[in-house]
């Protein structure tokens, strides 16, 4: 089964809306295409998953939620959690927390696709 991966790191309000409506769009069709879906959180874009500043933030941690609901796993990187002391409130939301740079090489390992934000 082939493998797409959202990633999202850049904390601006263009990249954190795109790339998570991006990812709820592939969600919709992954499954009857024969695709699996991953998202991963990432530099300024997972500061933003601890923020709800603006309606944009407060959007992307919405749609991020219902990503997480919808069975889609969404990884963020352990030790920017554990920086910003966001470790706990992470993974009670249901978000799988990794060293980035295990996810990224598991990505290639797999042939995953990786689009970024």
């Amino acid at each position: 089964m082939s493998k797409s991966v959202v990633h999202i790191f850049h904390g601006d309000d263009d990249s954190l809306s795109a790339g998570s409506h991006v990812a709820e769009r592939i969600r919709q069709v992954a499954a009857e295409q024969g695709v699996t879906l991953e998202v991963f959180c990432f530099g300024p874009a997972q500061g933003a998953l601890s923020a709800s500043d603006s309606l944009v933030r407060t959007e992307y941690n919405q749609q991020i939620d219902e990503l997480v609901e919808a069975g889609v796993p969404v990884g963020a990187c352990l030790n920017a959690a554990r920086a910003a002391g966001t470790e706990a409130a992470l993974l009670a939301r249901g978000i799988n927390l990794q060293f980035a740079r295990d996810a990224f090489v598991r990505y290639a390992v797999e042939g995953a696709t990786v689009l970024s934000f």
